[in-house]
């Protein structure tokens, strides 16, 4: 008796165990429904949209090369003109770029240049109404590349007449600002003192300086 009760106990844990795997397997075949019935409706979205009919447009272009344009461009005409009905496309206008302004900043060491670079973004975070174009003399302007400005560079005189003294550097130095003048479309130039950069009120309201000799405009 004792041996028959325990295969007895042990054929309901076998039974349990098997009932229990059986409702994880409905569990289980439920959810892959439900899934298999989402996949289904994305997919029976996806062959009414119009992006679907021009991609088997192109696909059957390149499966049958031989056909001809004409044929193939009613094809896709049909099938585009099936699909329902889709809100206007809106007409993006073109955004005219802001006017550019030449600072011309020359005999700046690095410390100066940085100040005066960070001083002109400020200046267009307060009144973004133009784009800066920066020219420089100071070799290190690379430095200064991450900061936002058109940075652009020029030797200085010294070393200008140096290397190159079969041609005057102020020739050099106009002629350079008449590219980047029309390069930019620029509407001024400004020409910077390198004793008394300006400070943020001055690029302000650059057109009447308040710190004399500070800024020249042009």
């Amino acid at each position: 008796m004792t041996d028959s009760g325990e295969e007895m106990q042990a054929l309901v844990v076998r039974l349990r165990t098997v009932e229990q795997e059986r409702d994880a397997w409905r569990t289980r075949c439920a959810g892959l429904a439900g899934e298999r019935d989402s996949e289904r409706e994305q997919a029976r979205r996806l062959r009414g949209s119009g992006s679907y009919r021009l991609g088997r447009t192109l696909v059957s272009f390149a499966r049958e090369p031989l056909q001809g344009p004409p044929r193939l461009i009613r094809r896709l005409v049909g099938r585009i003109r099936r699909r329902p009905d889709a809100p206007a496309r809106r007409t993006r206008t073109a955004k005219r770029p802001l006017p550019a302004r030449l600072y011309v900043a020359m005999g700046l060491d690095l410390p100066a240049l940085r100040e005066l670079v960070q001083t002109l973004r400020r200046r267009l975070t307060v009144e973004p109404d133009h784009r800066a174009v920066v020219l420089t003399d100071n070799p290190e302007f690379s430095l200064l590349r991450k900061a936002g400005l058109i940075l652009e560079y020029l030797p200085d005189r010294w070393t200008w007449e140096r290397h190159r003294p079969d041609r005057a550097w102020d020739e050099v130095l106009a002629g350079r600002l008449s590219r980047l003048y029309a390069e930019h479309a620029a509407t001024h130039v400004v020409f910077v003192d390198p004793e008394r950069p300006p400070a943020l009120t001055d690029l302000l309201d650059d057109t009447t300086p308040s710190a004399p000799g500070s800024l020249q405009q042009t």
